[in-house]
């Protein structure tokens, strides 16, 4: 059984969790195939097929994080399994996180333990108002260990110490307000305000975002300044000679739209 889609149209990938049966947690089958798909996309995007990816779910809630099934099997795991299987849960985020091309993560209802950290690794979070967020794991004796790089760096050290310690609940505004949700829209306006967002990526470079993402992330985890500048300036040089790059400045100063952006009613 399925519990995943993932549907690719005019360059914008949808995956999408469907469990709405159990709020979209997720177990084992779940990180696989979140894995796989993953790992299409990652391919896709490199060779231009996706422009940006909408990481979604089905039913009230986005999720309610881990499967209670799947928790109960973990009991009986040694400490050999519990590695093998936190692996696979660590090579989810980071594929997530480090997806050659914008993704945007669609927010409604609940968003509990691990569902946090897929919030964190996308690079734009839409949540509806009745949005909540939980680092729920201390509360049943565990951490919220695998997700939490991804997570501090949205809420940053301190925050991440009180929710992270604490549990408690999340609002969408206060998810806002930490850096954690890009934006807050109530429930209706969620697909057009997911649109519109893509309507805003799509008209960027492919080449130009690929390239920003992976700077961005070198940069937060470089510590060497001289180094940063360098590579800061290797980026742009390189964007600027691309075909590219010339495109873009050519349409800027000819005022058309880039070769990238399809025209009104084209077909891709």
């Amino acid at each position: 059984m399925a519990y995943s889609t993932l549907t690719i149209q005019d360059g914008v990938a949808r995956l999408s969790l469907d469990r709405p049966e159990v709020h979209n947690a997720f177990d084992d089958s779940l990180i696989a195939e979140l894995n796989a798909h993953l790992a299409e996309l990652e391919k896709r995007a490199e060779a231009g097929d996706v422009r940006a990816v909408v990481l979604g779910s089905q039913g009230k809630s986005f999720s309610a994080g881990a499967d209670l099934h799947w928790m109960k099997r973990m009991v009986d795991y040694d400490l050999d399994d519990n590695l093998a299987d936190s692996r696979k849960l660590a090579e989810l985020m980071h594929r997530l996180d480090t997806l050659p091309c914008p993704t945007l993560c669609r927010v409604q209802g609940a968003a509990f333990g691990g569902a946090v950290g897929l919030a964190a690794c996308c690079d734009i979070v839409i949540a509806t108002r009745e949005a909540k967020f939980c680092l729920s794991e201390v509360k049943i004796g565990l951490s919220p260990a695998v997700i939490s790089p991804y997570v501090q760096r949205a809420l940053g050290p301190r925050q991440m110490r009180r929710y992270a310690l604490t549990g408690e609940m999340m609002d969408a505004d206060t998810a806002l307000s930490l850096g954690l949700a890009h934006q807050v829209v109530e429930s209706e306006a969620l697909d057009s305000s997911v649109d519109a967002m893509l309507k805003a990526l799509l008209a960027g470079s492919p080449q130009a975002q690929r390239a920003t993402k992976a700077l961005l992330a070198a940069v937060s985890e470089s510590t060497e300044a001289t180094a940063t500048r360098e590579q800061t300036c290797q980026v742009i040089a390189r964007l600027r000679v691309s075909a590219e790059g010339q495109e873009g400045l050519t349409s800027f100063f000819e005022k058309r739209r880039p070769a990238w952006v399809q025209a009104p009613g084209s077909q891709p």
